[in-house]
């Protein structure tokens, strides 16, 4: 189940949470994972067969447009498709394993210490932060397998080992 907080806000911002609204929430939320629209609606579809595409696509724009789900690119690993996620976590930066594609999320003093610096030396209110960091995971650095990404992203793909964490 999505955390009542995410209920309660969308309640709060006068937004109706139709069954099909909420099994998209909790979807998003249970799998702890960074979902395209279409693995969204896979995941979500085995919920309720009923749930057609337009209804995620309709979904995910007014829960964007709301504040309560953000959109990432995550380093365009896999191309033009974005991944989404609630906003209700703890602030993070996503980092992006360039070879094999995982996504892992770090949570630290810095990026509130990064937000402070950006605030008072510029005198600007930060809202949100997205943060992104690729490079090469312990897996694939053990392997030897940082050499050519745009090699090693094409083998990934090919072999299916996409899967994100």
């Amino acid at each position: 189940m999505a955390p009542a907080s995410i209920k309660e806000t969308v309640r709060k911002r006068g937004i109706r949470l139709t069954r099909q609204r909420q099994i998209l929430l909790d979807v998003i939320d249970e799998t702890g994972l960074h979902l395209d629209a279409e693995r969204l609606y896979a995941l979500a579809s085995a919920k309720d067969p009923k749930l057609n595409r337009v209804t995620v696509y309709r979904t995910i724009k007014m829960l964007k447009d709301a504040g309560l789900v953000d959109e990432l690119d995550l380093m365009h690993w896999s191309g033009d498709q974005h991944y989404y996620e609630t906003r209700m976590k703890q602030e993070h930066a996503h980092v992006v394993c360039m070879r094999c594609g995982k996504v892992q999320e770090y949570y630290g003093a810095p990026l509130g210490q990064l937000r402070r610096k950006v605030e008072g030396s510029l005198g600007f209110k930060v809202l949100t932060v997205r943060t992104e960091i690729g490079g090469y995971c312990a897996e694939c650095q053990a392997h030897g397998e940082e050499a050519d990404p745009s090699l090693a992203k094409e083998t990934a793909r090919s072999a299916g080992r996409m899967e994100r964490s």
